[in-house]
Formats: C-alpha cells, sequence, structure tokens
C-alpha cells in the first residue's frame, strides 16, 4: 500500500500515487498504483497491459480522511532467470513505462527497494 496523505490531491485523473519500484538487485521493477475506485484511470490501465503489464494485486481500502482508495500492483515478465528482466530488458521497459506516464502528466523516479521493505 502506497503512502497517502491525502485522497483531495491526485497526480492525474483517478490517480493518488505511483511507485515504480524494484527489489534489490533492482533491475525488474514493479508499477505500484493507488487509484480512485469510482473514477478509475481506465486508458492508463489499459496502456499498461497493452506494454505486457499483467495486474497481480488490487485491494480496495478507505483511507484515513474516508476517501476510497483501490491499490493496484502490476508486474510484467522478462527472460532473466524467474522471470526477471536483463539489463536491455530493464532499459527499455523503464523508458516506455517514463513516456508512459509522462503521456499523463505524472513524472516518475524509479527505485530499488530496501531489503526490509521488499521483504516484509
Amino acid at each position: 500500500m502506497l503512502f497517502l496523505k491525502s485522497t483531495s490531491v491526485s497526480k492525474a485523473p483517478g490517480i493518488y500515487e505511483v511507485d515504480i519500484a524494484a527489489k534489490p538487485p533492482g533491475k525488474t521493477f514493479g508499477v505500484f498504483l493507488a487509484t480512485d475506485p469510482d473514477h478509475p484511470p481506465h486508458a492508463l490501465l489499459g496502456q499498461l497491459k497493452a506494454l505486457g503489464y499483467e495486474n497481480t494485486y488490487s485491494s480496495p481500502y478507505l483511507h484515513k480522511d474516508q476517501g476510497k482508495v483501490l491499490d493496484l500492483h502490476f508486474q510484467k515478465d522478462g527472460t532473466d532467470i524467474f522471470k526477471g528482466w536483463k539489463t536491455d530488458e530493464c532499459t527499455h521497459n523503464l523508458a516506455a513505462i517514463t513516456a508512459l506516464f509522462q503521456e499523463h502528466g505524472i513524472a516518475i523516479a524509479p527505485r530499488v527497494m530496501s531489503m526490509a521493505e521488499a521483504y516484509a
């Protein structure tokens, strides 16, 4: 679940927060979204699917300010061991994700999770 200060502020229509993160060593990135379930970002979700990302987790919850949130996680398999991304796949996929979110007015900052965060 992404940390949200408020559901009254969004990054783009239907999107409260975005996190592009990888578990160590940091070559295979997932897309984590906190969305508005009443006004989902259909265009962006369709574009993620077209890029090969599959929804692996979906959980609704009520934020402390009483706004409804749908927590979504997306993964894309690679060709490396354990379906991870090889270096060239990582470069290509991050460029595609960056372009997709820029198209929706969202700047992303891919990051590698800490060991504690990744395996909590």
